[in-house]
């Protein structure tokens, strides 16, 4: 007897319980994506033209932007002009030797911090030992505590130190960070403990677990600490300001910046000022374009925790 081993129909909807298919791109669809782009767009604007506007300013003369302090452009009456850029090197303005202190001001302090914060922030989050908990909280309180509360503690140690008006002054106090601390010690709390117990199998110290295969598996939470580092360093005007009072040749970029209008009277040169602003810019909105995607990495994963 032949059995019937044919596929069993499917069953079948009604007719009038079926949805009619809909053919081509619906036309809200191009419409709603347009719409989305444009916000964008706008709010985009909306970010970029101070940058923009400042960018313009420089090549501007006094009386145009006096007359057109918001127009993205150079009236032609006016025309262009290069006394902006002209303006960082008369008198007293030291642009070159700004500049200078503040790239060895800030890449002494960022590798201060990577050296410092990722060894304590290692043995907070991995090592056991008594207080732990204290200095952790310690850490965290410090966090609490607003910059300018801390000026004048610091201002004291530093002059009994000896280190006032010197590039000791300018850089040691910084090295030591608690947010950076912070940040590391969250990053390598994700780090799997079986790297830790596979060097310990091969023989290796507590330093040489850290040094060797901890700290390259946290170049992510790394690079995230050295570009707020530098970011903080660089536009840093308070610690320098109090760390070299009365030397002019260790001014920094912010801090000379904003004695720049005393290096010209009465007289608002606005064109020097925005040239000497855009000149601090950028190097910052390189740095942070170029590794923005390892920036938002390590941010993401030195927040989670397990």
């Amino acid at each position: 007897m032949a059995v019937d081993v044919s596929t069993p129909a499917r069953p079948t909807t009604p007719p009038e319980l079926r949805r009619p298919r809909r053919s081509g791109t619906p036309v809200w669809r191009p419409i709603r994506r347009f719409l989305g782009y444009g916000v964008l767009v706008g709010f985009a604007l909306v970010f970029l033209y101070p940058f923009v506007l400042s960018a313009v300013t420089v090549f501007k003369t006094l009386p145009d932007i006096a007359a057109h302090p918001v127009t993205p452009w150079a009236d032609p009456r006016y025309g262009w002009t290069l006394e902006g850029l002209r303006g960082l090197d008369r008198g007293s303005v030291q642009l070159p030797r700004w500049l200078l202190n503040s790239v060895v001001v800030t890449v002494l302090v960022v590798l201060g911090r990577l050296v410092l914060c990722a060894l304590a922030g290692y043995a907070l989050a991995r090592l056991r030992f008594v207080g732990r908990t204290l200095v952790f909280g310690l850490v965290v309180s410090v966090m609490a505590v607003p910059a300018i509360v801390l000026a004048i503690p610091r201002f004291i140690v530093m002059k009994e130190m000896g280190i006032i008006n010197t590039y000791a002054g300018l850089i040691l106090p910084l090295m030591f960070d608690a947010f950076g601390i912070f940040l590391m010690k969250q990053f390598f709390e994700q780090l799997p403990a079986e790297l830790e117990e596979a060097a310990a199998i091969d023989g290796a110290s507590t330093f040489q677990t850290f040094w060797r295969v901890m700290l390259p598996v946290a170049a992510p939470g790394l690079i995230a600490l050295t570009i707020l580092s530098t970011q903080a360093v660089w536009n840093d005007f308070l610690h320098p300001l109090i760390a070299a009072p009365g030397n002019p040749d260790l001014r920094t970029l912010p801090v000379g910046l904003a004695l720049l209008r005393g290096a010209f009277g009465e007289a608002n040169p606005w064109n020097t000022i925005l040239a000497g602003a855009l000149i601090t810019t950028l190097p910052m909105a390189i740095i942070f374009f170029t590794f923005q995607r390892y920036f938002v990495q390590g941010v993401a994963a030195s927040a989670v925790k397990e």
